[in-house]
């Protein structure tokens, strides 16, 4: 009978994916309560089962007190002058231990349906403890799951050891779920619960988007590049910045990959929405002028002491730049921490005879040296060098920008035109990710550019925004 019941022991450690001493634990667990009602044992029944032979060893503990009247529970406690009774070196406080020998019957028939009921109690609860530590250290991590069922707005998605809890605060609202439709999702936290750890997920926080791209670029696991910041409206739009932590490494077209694979798999993960890639930029000027994309932007005057970003830009494109309903402005002004005030550039030139509004002119920011760039270890996977901006003609830029007249080194000073020689580039609105992409078009003008397969509307850019790419890498 021994074997056979180590056998099962084996058998339940090798089902529910535990630990066999915690498998023990649970059935000793079990059986000493099955004892302890079936003999009516006093004092706190210990079990203790070989795990080699498969005996069992049962004992009672009684807690020593001074007296009688001391004694609170008379099953659990024991005074002074009786302990010493059956152990002369018994002390107040100490465990007094009453040896019963190995029970015969106990694990077969003797009790059987108190012992099962306790040992699989004990055996859910090992096994709960057990998957709150798998899972208790992956908040923020991507997990993939079939979605069971929805209720009452809550969607519920088997884990596999778990259920994972999508509450609606964490859903997209254009997004709908189907039973046995398989998702992915960012681990928010792991409570636990009369049932069992809940861990909960979602799918509407930005940093589900940074999980999305680390999975798809390998130069952010190796620290080549990183994301500096994410804004995002769910089920609509997200735009992405990104820095180059290594020289050589083009930060804006490894996240777009070749053909735009990387980013049209993070686009087809998130059911279609828009995502913008652009580059971070030291300089809070060139930093908005790169949130502001895909609309071109003239110039920019920083306010430090309003946290204010005044920008000009063509009157043609002002509703580009706002975006429907203000998103593509709201989502740069997310993205740089800074309030953005954008107007036209009439209304910009008229300002600037009053010595304010974009073009007027500014203290010196003071920014900070950026550090060194790290030692490549290895060639990039899709280098792809920034061009000399010195190489630019100026009767050909897309746009001017107001600088003051004193400017740190690492920044070249940009003339400014006057009222009249502003250029207003009348080609159609195209999507833009970085400023690398902008210089490469104008220091190749006499390239033959394809025809666009998209159109301008109030919105931005539609059908295949990445479609310009093709050549590129």
């Amino acid at each position: 009978m021994k074997p056979d019941f180590l056998i099962a022991i084996k058998q339940l450690t090798a089902e529910k994916a535990l630990d066999e001493d915690v498998v023990f634990e649970a059935v000793e667990r079990g059986m000493a309560a099955a004892v302890k009602r079936g003999y009516g044992m006093p004092g706190a029944v210990q079990v203790r089962i070989d795990r080699s032979g498969g005996e069992m060893e049962v004992w009672s503990e009684f807690e020593v007190v001074e007296i009688e009247e001391d004694i609170a529970d008379e099953d659990l406690q024991i005074e002074l002058e009786r302990a010493r009774q059956k152990d002369p070196t018994a002390q107040i406080g100490d465990m007094l231990r009453e040896e019963h020998g190995e029970v015969e019957g106990v694990g077969g028939r003797i009790e059987a349906q108190t012992a099962k009921q306790v040992v699989l109690q004990a055996l859910r609860e090992a096994e709960r403890d057990a998957v709150f530590a798998e899972f208790s250290g992956q908040e923020g991590d991507i997990v993939s799951g079939q979605v069971q069922r929805v209720e009452q707005g809550q969607v519920i998605i088997d884990l596999g050891r778990a259920e994972a809890v999508m509450p609606a605060s964490e859903q997209v609202r254009m997004e709908h779920y189907r039973n046995g439709q398989r998702v992915k999702a960012m681990m928010v936290e792991v409570l636990k619960s009369a049932k069992g750890p809940q861990v909960v997920i979602s799918r509407r926080r930005p940093e589900f988007v940074q999980r999305l791209f680390e999975l798809e670029v390998p130069e952010l696991g190796r620290g080549q590049i990183e994301i500096k910041g994410i804004a995002r409206e769910p089920g609509h739009r997200t735009k992405v910045s990104v820095h180059a932590r290594q020289e050589g490494v083009d930060p804006v077209g490894a996240c777009v990959g070749m053909r735009a694979v990387r980013i049209q798999n993070v686009v087809n993960e998130l059911g279609g929405e828009r995502i913008d890639v652009v580059q971070w930029d030291r300089d809070p000027r060139r930093y908005v002028e790169h949130a502001l994309s895909p609309a071109q932007v003239l110039a920019v005057r920083i306010v430090p002491d309003e946290n204010t970003a005044e920008v000009a830009v063509p009157d043609p494109q002002l509703s580009l730049a706002i975006g429907r309903e203000g998103q593509n402005a709201k989502l740069a002004a997310r993205l740089t921490g800074m309030r953005i005030d954008i107007k036209p550039q009439t209304v910009a030139e008229r300002q600037r005879a009053e010595e304010r509004g974009a073009y007027a002119e500014q203290a010196e920011l003071v920014i900070e040296p950026e550090a060194p760039p790290e030692p490549v270890a290895m060639p990039a996977a899709e280098p792809a060098p920034e061009p000399a901006p010195a190489a630019e003609p100026e009767t050909e830029r897309p746009a001017a920008r107001a600088e003051p007249e004193a400017v740190e080194e690492e920044f070249e000073p940009e003339p400014v035109a006057a009222a009249a020689e502003v250029p207003v580039d009348s080609r159609p609105g195209q999507i833009r990710f970085g400023e690398d992409v902008l210089r490469r078009e104008i220091e190749e003008p006499r390239r033959q550019r394809r025809r666009p397969r998209y159109h301008e509307i109030d919105e931005g850019l539609e059908d295949d925004p990445y479609a310009e790419y093709e050549d590129e890498f």
